[in-house]
């Protein structure tokens, strides 16, 4: 592993402070990353669920955690596809939590997958795959 979890939350404090309102890195392995979201009233939805966005915007910073801890704090790394599958209504008010793994980390390009929990269902309420863009180095 690249970077340690302190090295990343300290890089995505000061480059990405908006990233917290996504959730809260949680763990950090090589080539993983694990976020919770405390859910409230602003990530809930018409009927009482969490919104779609939430959940993509959850997956796509977990899975920036484990390819930073691939490929060292680089900022410029950015998403170029995300695919997401809800499998199942999230519980309203209830924390949600992602893990990501990174599937293939090229020199280019980087694909990895997500799962995304909640707390009271026990199979996966989400799904992701995404692609990531590297930055050549200078």
């Amino acid at each position: 592993m690249m970077v340690t979890m302190e090295q990343l939350q300290a890089f995505l404090d000061e480059q990405f402070p908006q990233g917290a309102a996504f959730g809260t890195l949680c763990e950090l392995g090589d080539g993983t990353a694990e976020m919770m979201l405390d859910v409230d009233e602003t990530h809930l939805r018409p009927g009482g669920t969490v919104s779609g966005p939430v959940m993509m915007g959850l997956a796509d910073v977990t899975l920036y955690a484990a390819l930073l801890s691939k490929i060292g704090l680089v900022p410029l790394a950015v998403t170029t596809n995300l695919n997401i599958n809800f499998l199942r209504k999230p519980v309203a008010h209830q924390a949600i939590w992602a893990r990501a793994t990174m599937l293939k980390v090229g020199k280019t390009m980087a694909v990895g997958e997500v799962f995304i929990y909640s707390r009271g269902v026990e199979e996966p309420v989400a799904h992701s795959t995404m692609t990531y863009s590297i930055p050549p180095q200078r």
